[in-house]
């Protein structure tokens, strides 16, 4: 945005705006020299599947989208949570605006950037708003997965800028006719693309007379999003004022007020002063918790200074009783904050909580499963074996993210826990590592979620993996609250029960212990507890030693048999269920599987080219309870035979995962000896189980000629 710039230095946001211009002549000028230009984006072609925003009022009114080729891949997977509503308290929105929007996250199916850019701390969220320089920003269906997996709502951006954005608020508002229909039209894309509303963002002078219309237009929007999608949101950007100047106010006022009252809340500026989140609650006397005053981490004329003192305006913006909107913190990402994104995410997010704290938790509901993947990584595997050595990001695949508090610049925790993107997963692309040093007396104890988790009659179960060294111990303390919020705390370990009974209400042991043969070094705990009547309110990590049997020699020598000793383990991931049993998979014939957008061209030595759409449903009878596919092609001399697969002596090659029931296979290399494609579509559970490959549905193909 441009808000401080333009009001605080109208030269520069002239020479700005002379720049972009120039820019955009150069652009074009050196696309007119190139000897062989890019075609231009057709929506209508069969290509890998993109997110993309609108550009004009003309292709929002024509609902050209709905027949573009890639509109079916952005539909939105994972559905919010059902709630009554935001929560009555300050809240945080986070605004993302980096590199002008659709990057690494465009690519729908994911891409090969394991260094992609990612937001994993959103149990520090409310609502997450995906904000570019477009007319119309839809959010990519990548970000609206994971938000939504965290219970966090997702706002897409309609803005109105410059002197083009101008041209278009006079044709958006020319009569309540044309205004309602391009509400209708915003609707229709957040219900059918699944997010839950829009950021208005009129950076325009307008006529006095055209702010009736501007104010039925919010208005007219925020009913029809309300109606047709309950809990859904529209934020008023505090741009245009009543009076039909741009005049940022940084703060709700009279200036502005008359649009906060007919939407869900204001997004403040950020040149605000110390007193002005005060002043804001004020004027909005019951609804303080509806205003957010912006920061931008930038710095840009931000109260605070923003980057690594946004705390400072936290702080203050808490105090006052109001929420905050924080906005671009991919800032650390963009300016490549030392020593690495990954330390400088969890300090700079650590800067966060500590001013604002958690507010959300879970797991609220089960099956809770997290293999800690943050949706990029080096790797991909499924129950310890490895189906992928490519490197890859796709937020859409982000798991539960535990709750890792930020220990500081130093070590002084004798055991360090991180995320590992490097080291041999169990499940996905990510595990949480454990490692410094532990004496036998000592334990130490992460924080891996805050739950809001009642507890039934029935018992609830928990699995998890681990990889460990020889002496090296962890298992998972949990927190209970009653009713009448009587604390309990159960320990699930393998070992100690003498040691921590004393410590813990209950400690329990694991009913069944599983080592994978295949993939050395995983052991599979299953534990089962019944705390019915109870919340699950906390789980954490322990990590201790086994004591050592005590020989008359090293009793003699008490230091050397307490002394601290490399620890070293892994946890890779976590599930709750209520029945104990992995998800039961339909079988292959229960699901129909088709092609489309089938195209063969030559490649080399005698191969083929093969680009082709999957698309697969269940059939009549069947519950569909899955979110998530992988996709693997066996490339056969002869037909498989049956409903099973008969698998080659080379493993089936894993293409990707899909969140929808479709997937756009683009150029696959087809060898020269090949005669049938056989494509896999491995369903995978809520729990975080996979079908096995050999019962999966799957689609044959003749190669063609």
């Amino acid at each position: 945005m441009i808000p401080y710039i333009k009001s605080n230095h109208p030269k520069a946001y002239v020479a700005l705006k002379d720049l972009r211009s120039f820019l955009s002549t150069l652009v074009m000028a050196d696309n007119s020299s190139s000897a062989d230009p890019p075609p231009p984006f057709d929506p209508l072609k069969p290509a890998t599947p993109v997110s993309y925003p609108l550009q004009t009022l003309d292709e929002l009114e024509s609902r050209a989208y709905f027949n573009s080729f890639h509109y079916p891949f952005n539909k939105t997977a994972v559905k919010l949570p059902p709630a009554a509503g935001l929560p009555s308290r300050p809240r945080t929105l986070v605004c993302h605006d980096m590199a002008g929007g659709y990057t690494d996250d465009r690519l729908v199916q994911g891409g090969a950037n394991a260094q992609a850019f990612a937001i994993w701390h959103w149990y520090l969220i409310d609502v997450f708003v995906y904000f570019s320089h477009n007319l119309v920003t839809l959010p990519p269906p990548c970000w609206t997965n994971t938000a939504h997996r965290h219970g966090v709502k997702v706002l897409g951006t309609f803005i109105m800028e410059w002197d083009e954005g101008k041209v278009r608020a006079d044709k958006l508002l020319a009569s309540k006719d044309s205004l309602r229909m391009y509400a209708d039209r915003l609707t229709e894309l957040a219900v059918a693309l699944g997010f839950d509303g829009w950021l208005i963002n009129m950076e325009v002078n307008l006529d006095p007379g055209q702010i009736p219309n501007l104010k039925e237009f919010v208005s007219y929007l925020s009913q029809t999003m309300h109606s047709s999608l309950p809990g859904s949101l529209v934020i008023w950007y505090d741009s245009v004022t009543v009076d039909g100047d741009l005049n940022w106010q940084n703060q709700l006022n009279d200036k502005n007020k008359p649009f906060f009252d007919l939407c869900d809340g204001i997004f403040a500026n950020y040149s605000w002063e110390e007193d002005y989140p005060k002043q804001s609650a004020k004027v909005a006397v019951d609804r303080n918790f509806d205003v957010y005053m912006g920061i931008d981490v930038f710095g840009r004329g931000t109260y605070g200074g923003g980057q690594w003192t946004t705390n400072v305006a936290l702080d203050v913006i808490k105090k006052a009783d109001v929420s905050a909107a924080i906005f671009a913190p991919g800032w650390v990402y963009e300016t490549q904050q030392p020593p690495d994104f990954q330390t400088a995410q969890n300090r700079w997010w650590g800067l966060v909580e500590k001013s604002w704290g958690i507010v959300q938790n879970y797991p609220k509901l089960l099956p809770f499963y997290s293999n800690f993947d943050q949706g990029h990584g080096y790797h991909i595997y499924t129950d310890g074996k490895q189906i992928s050595s490519n490197q890859w990001n796709d937020l859409s695949s982000q798991s539960f993210q535990p709750f890792i508090k930020y220990s500081g610049d130093s070590n002084t925790q004798p055991i360090q826990v991180s995320i590992d993107f490097k080291g041999a997963s169990y499940s996905g692309g990510g595990s949480i590592t454990f490692v410094g040093t532990l004496d036998d007396k000592a334990e130490f104890r992460a924080r891996l979620f805050h739950g809001v988790l009642p507890l039934r009659n029935s018992p609830v179960h928990f699995t998890y993996s681990v990889k460990s060294n020889g002496n090296s111990l962890l298992g998972l303390a949990l927190g209970f609250s009653s009713a009448s919020n009587e604390k309990k705390t159960v320990l699930l370990a393998a070992s100690g029960k003498r040691r921590f009974s004393s410590r813990f209400t209950s400690v329990v042991m694991p009913r069944r212990v599983t080592k994978l043969d295949q993939e050395p070094g995983w052991i599979i705990q299953e534990s089962s507890i019944n705390m019915a009547g109870h919340i699950l309110t906390e789980i954490q990590a322990l990590c201790y030693r086994p004591k050592p049997e005590r020989s008359a020699s090293i009793a003699a020598d008490d230091t050397l048999s307490h002394a601290p000793s490399d620890y070293y383990a892994v946890l890779g991931g976590l599930k709750i269920s209520a029945d104990g049993e992995n998800t039961k998979f339909p079988p292959s014939d229960s699901w129909h599987v088709a092609s489309e957008f089938i195209s063969w061209t030559s490649g080399s030595q005698g191969s083929k080219n093969l680009s082709v759409k999957i698309i697969w449903q269940l059939k009549a009878g069947y519950a569909d309870l899955f979110l998530n596919y992988n996709i693997f092609v066996e490339k056969l001399n002869s037909p498989s035979s049956g409903g099973q697969s008969q698998l080659p002596e080379v493993a089936p090659e894993y293409l990707g995962e899909a969140a929808v029931k479709s997937f756009y296979i683009s150029d696959l290399e087809v060898p020269s000896d090949a005669s049938f494609l056989k494509f896999i579509i491995q369903v995978r559970g809520l729990d975080g189980t996979s079908q096995n490959l050999e019962d999966a549905p799957f689609l044959q193909l003749k190669v063609e000629g």
